[in-house]
C-alpha cells in the first residue's frame, strides 16, 4: 500500500510508525511538519496572531502548516491508499479536509484530549475515521479508542537491576512540575537515586538541586539511554487527561516498573500491582518496598498487542 504519515513529530515517536510500516512492505512517505519553521514577518503579524487566537480561535501557524503539508502532498503526485494524520489539530480545518483529495482513506489519531486541546473538535469532521487515546472523547464524539504504542520493545531483557539510578522522568515545565519536585524530595529522604529533567525553556524554575532544569529538548535516542539505565519510570499525567502517556508504554516495552498518578491504568490488561505503583497526586506515598521486588514479566501477547507492529495492524487494517 502507498501510505503517507503526517505528524508533528517533535519528540521522534512517530518515526517508529513510519519504520514499522516500511518493514511491513508498505511504500511510506512521512511528512513531519514539526520541521516546518514559521517565522512572523513582523511584530504586527505576531500581534495580529495573538488576537486571532483569542477572538477567533484561529492561528497563523496552523494555516502555515496546512499550506506546507498540501505542498508536500502535491509533490508526491500519487494517490495514497491511506493517509494517517497525528496531531491534526495543529492543521487549520480547511487544509485538514483537503488531505482527503490525495488519498482513498484519511485517518486521524489524537493522543491529546479535547479538554486540553479544544481545537481537536474543529477538525474531527475532516477525516474519514478518527481514533483517540481518551476514552471520554471516544464516547462523547463517537471516536474509536486507540492507545499510544510501544516503540522500544525488547524481547530479551536482563531483569537484574541497574546501578546507575532507580527512577527516571523527563517532562515539560507546567502544573506537574511542583509534584515532580515533591516526589524528588520523597525519594531523596528514602535515599532512592533518581534523575529528573524538566524542560524549562523560559527558566521559570529557580535553582533547585533536586531536579535538572534544561532549556533545550533532549533527543529521543538520549532519553532512551536514560530510560535503559533506570529501573523505574515516573509518569505524572496531565490534569483532565486519562489517556495513557508514552511513559507508560516505554516502561511496558522495556519491562521497567512504573510510578504513575493516572488511576485509569487499573483498567488496562497489563496492570499489575507489583510492576505499577499508583500514587495520589495530592498526597503521593512511595513505599520503599516497591523498589525491593523485581519486575514481573507479563504474557507475550500483551506486549505484542501494544507494540508498534500490532498498533498499525490491529485497527488500521494493514
Amino acid at each position: 500500500m502507498k501510505i503517507t504519515l503526517i505528524s508533528f513529530d517533535n519528540w521522534g515517536f512517530n518515526q517508529h510508525i513510519a519504520k514499522a510500516l516500511e518493514n511491513n512492505n508498505h511504500k511510506v512517505n512521512h511528512i513531519d511538519f514539526s520541521k516546518f519553521k514559521y517565522k512572523y514577518p513582523t511584530f504586527l503579524h505576531r500581534l495580529y496572531n495573538f488576537f486571532l487566537k483569542i477572538l477567533f480561535k484561529k492561528n497563523l501557524k496552523t494555516k502555515f502548516y496546512g499550506n506546507c503539508i498540501i505542498d508536500e502532498l502535491k509533490k508526491n503526485n500519487e494517490t495514497q491508499d491511506l493517509i494517517l494524520t497525528i496531531k491534526g489539530d495543529f492543521i487549520a480545518p480547511k487544509f485538514a479536509i483537503q488531505i482527503k483529495n490525495y488519498t482513498k482513506k484519511s485517518v486521524a489519531f489524537f493522543n491529546d484530549n479535547t479538554k486540553r486541546c479544544p481545537k481537536i473538535i474543529q477538525v474531527l469532521p475532516c477525516f474519514d475515521e478518527v481514533f483517540s487515546f481518551e476514552k471520554e472523547d471516544c464516547k462523547k464524539y463517537n471516536l474509536k479508542f486507540k492507545t499510544n504504542f510501544i516503540y522500544n520493545y525488547q524481547e530479551n531483557v536482563n531483569f537484574e537491576k541497574n546501578s546507575d539510578f532507580e527512577v527516571f522522568n523527563i517532562s515539560s515545565y507546567g502544573k506537574r512540575s511542583d509534584l515532580i519536585i515533591k516526589i524528588a524530595e520523597k525519594l531523596s529522604l528514602l535515599e532512592i537515586p533518581y534523575k529528573f529533567f524538566i524542560f524549562d525553556k523560559k527558566k521559570k524554575i529557580s535553582n533547585n538541586s533536586l531536579i535538572n532544569s534544561i532549556q533545550e529538548t533532549i533527543p529521543l535516542s538520549v532519553v532512551n539511554k536514560y530510560i535503559e539505565q533506570s529501573n523505574v519510570l515516573l509518569d505524572i499525567h496531565r490534569e483532565n487527561q486519562n489517556g495513557l502517556s508514552f511513559r507508560v508504554f516505554e516502561s511496558l516495552g522495556l519491562h521497567k516498573k512504573l510510578i504513575t498518578t493516572n488511576s485509569d491504568i487499573k483498567n488496562y490488561d497489563f496492570y499489575n500491582e507489583n510492576n505499577i505503583l499508583l500514587i495520589d497526586s495530592k498526597n503521593p506515598v512511595i513505599p520503599r518496598t516497591f523498589f525491593e521486588t523485581d519486575y514481573k514479566k507479563l504474557h507475550d501477547d500483551i506486549y505484542e498487542k501494544y507494540y508498534v507492529n500490532g498498533w498499525i495492524k490491529n485497527d488500521l487494517n494493514l
